[in-house]
């Protein structure tokens, strides 16, 4: 007999409890006799039962049979209820004091061995531990690493190109956006597939809820520069284009009150179009004329205006009040110099 205490039947909590069973057993059973619980079974029927995917694929994973009752006849399981959850409730939970389900489950394992398999067995008349060792013999090789605990859920991509699985984000190609996917959640590894079961992702599975786990291949090219470029990365790529680059990009992240990040992006980005060589002439350009901002450079790109030779600006005349000298001005005012 194996026995484990869950607080739930959801699809982990039953895969769990089967691997624990099976690593106590040291086997696996060739045929496995199951209630129709959802866990296992989405929908009952004697005929043709429709297997929970994950509970499915733990049983190619093990190499064992599901067999299902039949609907609405509980003397299929034989005697798991009278002769196992009856004796377990009168025999170990009788009289015991309340405690934690983690010192439970050491305590019936503690008893599984000392008391139910010493005992007596009232249809074979024999010791369970004893008559297990020759049963034992019937028992197919366990595999080499147990089973990954995987749960499948049926996910839908969403606009930002991820999906959402045990409350964290995982990000699937942008193409899919809208459609449902599906989604194999493992211990340590998280699969997205199509309708039609075709990988199209796989991630690392995140350590808490909340956590969003991108591939950046996944997105729409013009979303990735976004990501990607952050202050620090804009003027590191801005000092491999040139000084110029390096002085514009500064002058813009360093703005006040307004935040230019954007605008310092879709600068960088005019090297995509045009080239390193020509954005650093236009920057230069820009800077020259005093007007370093991202509409002058890129307007100076599109028209060519990189390539002509810059002439020295000249100094502008000092600024004077009057356009006319005052002695003019005074001279009329004397009956002097007429003004014209």
């Amino acid at each position: 007999m194996y026995v484990e205490f869950v607080f739930d039947q959801r699809v982990e909590t039953w895969l769990r409890a089967h691997r624990n069973a099976l690593a106590f057993f040291r086997g696996v059973p060739r045929r496995m006799v199951i209630d129709n619980l959802k866990a296992a079974i989405i929908r009952a029927c004697w005929d043709d039962p429709l297997v929970q995917q994950s509970y499915r694929e733990c049983a190619e994973h093990y190499g064992f049979l599901i067999s299902p009752c039949r609907p609405g006849t509980p003397e299929h399981k034989g005697k798991v209820e009278q002769g196992g959850v009856h004796y377990v409730k009168r025999n170990f939970l009788g009289g015991r004091e309340p405690t934690t389900i983690a010192q439970a489950n050491r305590d019936v394992r503690r008893w599984l061995t000392t008391t139910a398999g010493n005992r007596i067995h009232g249809t074979t008349k024999e010791r369970p531990l004893e008559r297990f060792d020759i049963e034992r013999q019937a028992l197919q090789a366990l595999p080499q690493a147990p089973y990954d605990l995987a749960v499948w859920k049926q996910v839908k991509l969403h606009r930002d190109c991820h999906v959402v699985f045990e409350g964290a984000y995982y990000s699937a190609p942008y193409r899919l956006a809208g459609q449902a996917l599906w989604v194999r959640g493992g211990t340590h590894e998280v699969q997205i597939y199509t309708s039609e079961h075709a990988l199209v992702g796989t991630h690392t599975r995140a350590q808490r809820p909340g956590k969003r786990v991108t591939n950046l291949a996944h997105l729409p090219h013009h979303k990735v520069a976004g990501l990607i470029l952050t202050r620090d990365a804009c003027r590191e790529l801005a000092s491999q284009v040139g000084p110029a680059t390096r002085e514009v990009v500064d002058g813009l992240l360093d703005h006040r009150p307004e935040d230019r990040l954007r605008t310092t992006q879709r600068l960088l980005r005019l090297g995509d179009r045009f080239g390193s060589e020509r954005l650093e002439a236009a920057c230069a350009r820009a800077l020259l004329f005093g007007d370093p901002v991202y509409l002058t450079i890129k307007k100076i790109l599109e028209e060519r205006l990189d390539a002509q030779e810059s002439a020295p600006v000249a100094p502008s005349p000092p600024a004077t009040t009057f356009v006319r000298p005052a002695s003019e001005l005074v001279g009329r005012l004397l009956g002097g110099v007429s003004w014209r």
